[in-house]
C-alpha cells in the first residue's frame, strides 16, 4: 500500500530485468537512475511508489534451464534472487520487486489474454517469419540489419508455427494521436521521432503473441498448448504489480497510482514501451502511462557490453574495488542525457581522485580539521562578511535551483554536475579567503569564524542534495557536520546551519585516492591482458598523386572556429534503410557524440569499433536519414573514390586535440 495518502502519488517503474543470468552495469544502471529519481522525487514530497523486478519466461530461459541440468523455475528462482542482491548492494529502494512467475501477475496474465481476444483483439493464425531468441523478438526481413537481429546483431531463424495475433493496426491511429498531442509522452524526442518515422507511420504489422514451441511461459487458458508471447507477459507487470484486475476490482492502490508517471527503460526496449504496450493498454481500456523515458546505454570501451563479447562489467566487483556510493557516482554521472556513456577501469579511477577524493573528500575533510584545529570544533557565524562571502551564498542558491530544474527533465548527470559545482565554489572558497593565514591573527578570528560557519553552510547544503544520488556518502557528511538533511524548502536560504554547533573530532576519509597502476595490476589479475590489436599493412603507391580544385583563401580566424580531437570509435551499427551510412558512438574525452558517416561501403561495423579518428566536434548537429549527427569523422578520398579514415600516426587519447 501506499504510505501517506496525503501526499501526491508518484509511480516509477524500470525495465523488468531478463532472468536469464546475472545483469552487467549497464542493466545495472537503470535501477540505479531510477532510484535516484526515486530518492528526489521523496525529497520533494511525493508518496514515491518505484517497482523494479524480474521477466522469468520465454525460450531462452528454458534452453539455458536445460542446459543447467535444472527445472525453469529453480533457474529463474536462482537468477531473481541474484538480480535483487545486486539491486540491493547498490543501495535502491524500491517498494516492489515484482517477479513474472507470481502467481497474482500470472493469475492477470491469463484473464487479460483471454479478455483481448473475446472483444476480438486477438485471433488465431499462422507465423511463419524470422525469429531471434534471446530478443525473443520475430521480424522481417527488411527489419534485419545485414541479415541479423536489429536489436543485438545476433543470427535469426526461421519460424513457423501455429499462433495468436494481435491486430495492432487496430490502434495504430489511436496511438498516433496521443503521441501528437502529448509531446513529453516519449523521451527524449529523439526516441519518438524513431517510433515514428520507422514503426508507426510506416504501419504496423499484428503482432504475434503466444508460442508453441516451447513451454516455459504462462498458459493461454483456453488453449494450453500455447504459452504467452514475453512481451505480452512481461509488460503487464506495471499494472499487474500494483492490483489491476481486469475484471473490474483493482485495489485502490492501482487506483492511487496509475496512470504510472514514469516507465525508465533501455532505448533498445523503447519500441515495446511505446507502441505495443500503449496498444495493450487501449485495448484494455486503460490510460496510458504519463511517460516513457529511453535512456542511453553504457558502453565499455569497445562497444555495448554484452557475454557474448566477453567486455562484460559487473556492479559487485566495481563495488568491490571503488564501493558503492563511487559506482553510483560514475554511472548517475557519466551518462549524457540522450547519448550512450562510456565506463572504463582508468576513467573511473580518474574520477575517484579528481571528484570524489579531490573535490568533495578533501574539501569536507580540511573544512573540519580546520574547525578542530582552530576552535575546538566549533562552528559559529561570527557575523565578519565580506563580498567573497555572498558569491559563494549565489553560487550554492544557484546550483540548488539548477539541480531542481535538471531533476524536472530527468537530467540526472547535469543535477551531479550541479552539486559538485557547490563543492568546487566551496573549494575555491578557501583558496580566496586562505583561513590558515587568517589564523595567524586574533583581531581576525570573527572572521575565521565567519568563513568555517559558511563551508560548513555549503557543505551542508550540498551533501543534503547529495542524498538522492550516493545516500551513504550524504549520511556520512551530515554525520560529521553534525547536523540533518536539510529539506529542499529550506535550501532557498543560505545561514541554516545552527551556530554554535560542534562537528565531530575525527573526520572519517571519505574517498581514497588510488593509484592506477595498482588498479590495472589487479584487472589484468582478473581478465588477463588486453589483447594487442596488429597494425595493418597498408602497400602505397609513393608516385600516385591527386590534384584537386583548390578553394577560395580563408584567414587564419575562420580556420580557428573548428576544433578538431582525436575519438575513440567505441560502438557502430549501420543505419537502417540506407546503404552508405554508419552511425558511430565516439569517444571524445569523457564524452561521447553520435556521429554518421557515409562510409559503409568502405568499412563494416565491426572494423570501426576501436579505431582511434580525427574528429570535427564542433559542428552544429544535423540529420542524416532520420538520425542525429552531431561532427564528422575526417576521411581521404582517392580517384576512385575510396575512403580512409585520417588516423593519428602515434598513440593518442580520446579527446586530444589536434592542432
Amino acid at each position: 500500500m501506499c504510505k501517506d495518502s496525503n501526499k501526491k502519488p508518484y509511480y516509477i517503474t524500470t525495465a523488468i530485468a531478463y532472468a536469464s543470468g546475472k545483469p552487467h552495469i549497464g542493466n545495472t544502471y537503470e535501477a540505479v537512475l531510477a532510484d535516484a529519481i526515486a530518492r528526489y522525487k521523496r525529497a520533494e514530497g511525493y508518496d514515491v511508489f518505484f517497482q523494479t523486478g524480474t521477466d522469468e519466461h520465454g525460450q531462452k530461459i528454458e534452453e539455458k534451464a536445460e542446459a543447467a541440468g535444472i527445472t525453469p523455475k529453480e533457474f529463474v528462482d536462482r537468477a531473481a534472487s541474484e538480480i535483487k542482491n545486486i539491486w540491493d548492494l547498490m543501495n535502491t529502494s524500491y517498494d516492489k520487486f515484482i517477479r513474472t512467475t507470481d502467481k497474482e501477475h500470472e493469475e492477470q496474465v491469463q484473464k487479460i489474454f483471454k479478455k483481448l481476444y473475446d472483444q476480438g483483439d486477438i485471433y488465431k493464425g499462422h507465423y511463419e517469419g524470422l525469429y531471434c531468441t534471446p530478443c525473443e523478438s520475430f521480424f522481417t526481413e527488411s527489419q534485419l540489419v545485414d541479415g541479423k537481429c536489429p536489436d543485438c546483431g545476433r543470427e535469426v531463424k526461421s519460424a513457423k508455427e501455429e499462433a495468436y495475433f494481435f491486430r495492432m493496426s487496430k490502434y495504430a491511429d489511436r496511438l498516433i494521436k496521443h503521441i501528437n498531442e502529448n509531446p513529453d509522452f516519449i523521451q527524449p524526442v529523439s526516441r519518438k521521432n524513431e517510433m515514428m518515422n520507422n514503426f508507426l507511420l510506416p504501419g504496423l504489422q499484428d503482432l504475434c503473441v503466444s508460442r508453441t514451441t516451447f513451454k516455459w511461459g504462462i498458459p493461454v487458458s483456453f488453449d494450453p498448448k500455447h504459452v504467452t508471447y514475453v512481451w505480452l507477459d512481461a509488460l503487464t507487470n506495471y499494472i499487474t504489480g500494483i492490483g489491476y484486475d481486469c475484471d473490474g476490482k483493482s485495489s485502490d492502490q492501482y487506483a492511487r497510482l496509475w496512470p504510472a508517471d514514469l516507465h525508465l527503460i533501455g532505448k533498445d526496449i523503447i519500441r515495446f514501451h511505446t507502441i505495443y504496450w500503449p496498444i495493450f493498454l487501449m485495448a484494455l481500456d486503460v490510460p496510458l502511462p504519463k511517460q516513457v523515458f529511453g535512456h542511453p546505454w553504457l558502453l565499455q570501451g569497445d562497444g555495448k557490453m554484452s557475454k557474448s563479447k566477453g567486455n562484460v562489467l559487473y556492479a559487485d566487483t566495481l563495488v568491490d574495488f571503488f564501493g558503492v556510493d563511487a559506482v553510483r557516482y560514475f554511472v548517475l554521472h557519466e551518462m549524457p542525457f540522450d547519448n550512450d556513456g562510456v565506463i572504463s577501469w582508468e576513467l573511473m579511477v580518474e574520477r575517484m581522485n579528481s571528484d570524489l577524493a579531490n573535490i568533495l573528500g578533501n574539501l569536507v575533510n580540511r573544512t573540519i580539521s580546520m574547525s578542530n584545529k582552530y576552535f575546538d570544533g566549533i562552528v559559529s557565524d561570527g557575523k565578519a562578511a565580506e563580498a567573497v562571502d555572498e558569491d559563494l551564498k549565489a553560487v550554492v542558491l544557484e546550483e540548488v535551483k539548477k539541480v531542481q530544474e535538471k531533476m524536472e527533465k530527468l537530467r540526472v548527470a547535469d543535477a551531479m554536475t550541479a552539486i559538485f559545482n557547490i563543492f568546487r565554489r566551496s573549494n575555491k572558497y578557501i583558496d580566496e579567503t586562505t583561513p590558515w593565514t587568517l589564523a595567524k591573527d586574533e583581531a581576525l578570528k570573527s572572521r575565521l569564524e565567519t568563513v568555517l560557519y559558511n563551508l560548513t553552510e555549503a557543505i551542508a547544503i550540498g551533501a543534503s542534495l547529495l542524498d538522492s544520488f550516493m545516500p551513504d556518502t550524504s549520511k556520512k557528511i551530515l554525520s560529521q557536520l553534525n547536523t540533518s538533511k536539510r529539506e529542499l524548502s529550506q535550501m532557498n536560504e543560505f545561514g541554516v546551519y545552527p551556530s554554535g554547533n560542534k562537528v565531530t573530532d575525527k573526520p572519517e576519509i571519505l574517498f581514497a585516492r588510488m593509484d592506477i597502476k595498482e588498479v590495472m595490476e589487479k584487472v589484468e589479475a582478473m581478465y588477463g591482458p588486453k589483447e594487442e590489436v596488429p597494425k595493418e599493412n597498408v602497400k602505397e603507391d609513393a608516385s600516385a598523386v591527386i590534384d584537386i580544385e583548390a578553394k577560395a583563401e580563408i584567414e587564419y580566424d575562420d580556420f580557428a572556429k573548428l576544433q578538431f580531437q582525436v575519438g575513440e570509435i567505441i560502438a557502430c551499427e549501420a543505419v537502417p534503410k540506407s546503404k552508405k551510412l554508419l552511425c558511430s558512438q565516439v569517444k571524445i574525452g569523457s564524452q561521447v557524440k553520435q556521429i554518421v558517416s557515409g562510409i559503409k561501403a568502405h568499412y563494416t561495423p565491426e572494423e570501426m569499433v576501436g579505431k582511434k579518428v580525427m574528429v570535427v566536434v564542433n559542428l552544429k548537429p544535423a540529420k542524416l536519414a532520420g538520425v542525429m549527427s552531431e561532427g564528422m569523422l575526417l576521411c581521404a578520398e582517392d580517384a576512385q573514390g575510396n575512403l580512409s579514415l585520417m588516423i593519428p600516426e602515434k598513440t593518442m587519447p580520446a579527446g586530444a586535440e589536434i592542432c
